[in-house]
């Protein structure tokens, strides 16, 4: 495990955040998404407050953001999240400390779910998930293609702890 900096995901740090995703992308394991959006799409997505870079020696090393989950009022407190992290910096604790910022900003902003889909064939990231306090929800059967086959997305969330 590594001691990493989590800051702030910033316009500078685009183009690292964007091969990161790529590269998650290109594994096949992360996301029905076959290509990274360009840094526009990526930052109108994204919430301002709920994404963070992790860096090390001046790299991102990886990245966590959250994107709303419905404009209805009555998920105001409800967000969506990713966290990628570049192969070479996997397994030193990097995805924990972002999804430990990503989880501390919510709590302070009073979101009080965190969710996320998972392809169940991606083990590491239910584990690691598991760790930081979510929980399986369930299981959408078929949900959508990739690369012309169909796939299951595990559903997982946080119940912040401010909602009894």
């Amino acid at each position: 495990m590594t001691t990493v900096r989590v800051e702030e995901l910033l316009p500078e740090h685009a183009e690292q955040v964007l091969g990161i995703y790529q590269a998650g992308i290109d594994e096949g394991n992360a996301t029905f998404e076959t290509q990274a959006p360009d840094w526009a799409a990526f930052d109108r997505a994204k919430l301002p407050d709920h994404r963070f870079v992790a860096v090390d020696d001046g790299r991102v090393s990886g990245w966590v953001a959250a994107s709303t989950v419905s404009d209805r009022c009555a998920y105001a407190g409800v967000v969506e999240h990713s966290v990628y992290v570049h192969p070479d910096a996997r397994s030193r604790g990097v995805a924990r400390a972002l999804l430990d910022a990503l989880i501390s900003s919510t709590e302070t902003a009073g979101i009080w779910t965190i969710q996320s889909g998972i392809f169940p064939e991606h083990t590491a990231s239910l584990a690691l998930h598991a760790r930081a306090g979510f929980r399986i929800i369930g299981t959408r059967e078929r949900i959508g293609r990739l690369h012309g086959v169909w796939r299951d997305v595990v559903l997982l969330e946080r119940r912040s702890s401010a909602t009894g």
